[in-house]
């Protein structure tokens, strides 16, 4: 059988042993921003107000060429990002610094790039990465914050950690996760792998720290959703199982809202030696792995 030819597609996987065509070259970002305001990730025909139309006519202008990219994962309209990475081929030849501060120079204040790198060809921003790991961020309070109203979920009433930690512990590792997925989820399957869900108190917040080489749609949204329920006391830790078990959306129902979640860290294999940068928000100013023991 012979293997099958291999032909370029701007910021496609390149195989091992291929190269990009002559003059290319592949930048990735490290990509913050907030998305209180924008429409998500995605670029859509119908709306300018996006972290990837805002970003590629950035781009564009410092490269003085048409730029379109790839991202590690897209997220919802009104979710956050510290850790995002994204990818884009080039022909243009540019100092680091012009991939930073050129590039931020021409973007909203709520869009900003932290770090720049050229990458090998091999390098995807999607493909390439091995895990994605989710914060999200409750307040949990008699009267809402006026200072964080956009970038943290509230709940008003008091909520039981260690009810809530007794019924993560049912989703860690492989599980069929068809209840926690959205009703417009592409995904062939629905089967993931959470390889961790911790959950602590950081000063006044009690933050969800969740990873997994993937995930569905909405899929942390409706854990958190759940997870709160249970905090509140209005479901018992086991029912948490029982939804799982469901493998049916309509058996939890509970979407936790969009404000209080970051896509922190995306992680990718070490060969790629990207930069490192705090997982974040500021709100949250702890490594990863440092979740499980806060707040006890």
């Amino acid at each position: 059988m012979m293997n099958k030819i291999y032909e370029y597609k701007a910021n496609g996987e390149v195989p091992e042993g291929e190269s990009l065509p002559p003059g290319l070259r592949r930048i990735a970002l490290g990509v913050e921003y907030c998305g209180s305001r924008l429409r998500g990730f995605q670029k859509q025909s119908h709306d300018p107000l996006t972290v990837q139309e805002t970003l590629e006519k950035a781009l564009s202008n410092v490269a003085a060429e048409p730029v379109t990219l790839v991202c590690a994962g897209r997220t919802d309209a009104g979710v956050h990002a510290t850790g995002q990475v994204i990818h884009f081929d080039t022909s243009a030849t540019r100092p680091t610094r012009a991939w930073i501060q050129g590039v931020n120079t021409q973007m909203p204040f709520d869009v900003r790039v932290h770090w720049a790198q050229e990458v090998p060809a091999q390098f995807h921003a999607r493909f390439s990465a091995r895990s994605r790991t989710y914060r999200y961020l409750i307040h949990s309070a008699a009267t809402r914050s006026a200072q964080a109203a956009t970038e943290v979920t509230w709940s008003e009433r008091e909520l039981d950690l260690d009810a809530m930690r007794a019924g993560a512990q049912h989703l860690i590792g492989e599980h069929d996760f068809s209840s926690f997925r959205a009703a417009q989820c592409q995904a062939r399957s629905p089967v993931r792998r959470l390889s961790k869900l911790d959950i602590g108190r950081v000063g006044q917040l009690i933050v969800l720290e969740v990873s997994a080489t993937a995930f569905l749609h909405h899929m942390v949204r409706n854990i958190a959703g759940v997870l709160m329920a249970v905090g509140r006391g209005d479901r018992a830790p086991e029912w948490v199982a029982d939804v799982l078990a469901a493998r049916d959306r309509a058996a939890a129902g509970v979407t936790a809202p969009p404000h209080g979640l970051y896509l922190v860290n995306v992680q990718y294999p070490d060969e790629f030696v990207l930069p490192e940068w705090p997982p974040g928000p500021l709100l949250v100013p702890l490594p990863l792995d440092a979740i499980a023991n806060s707040g006890r």
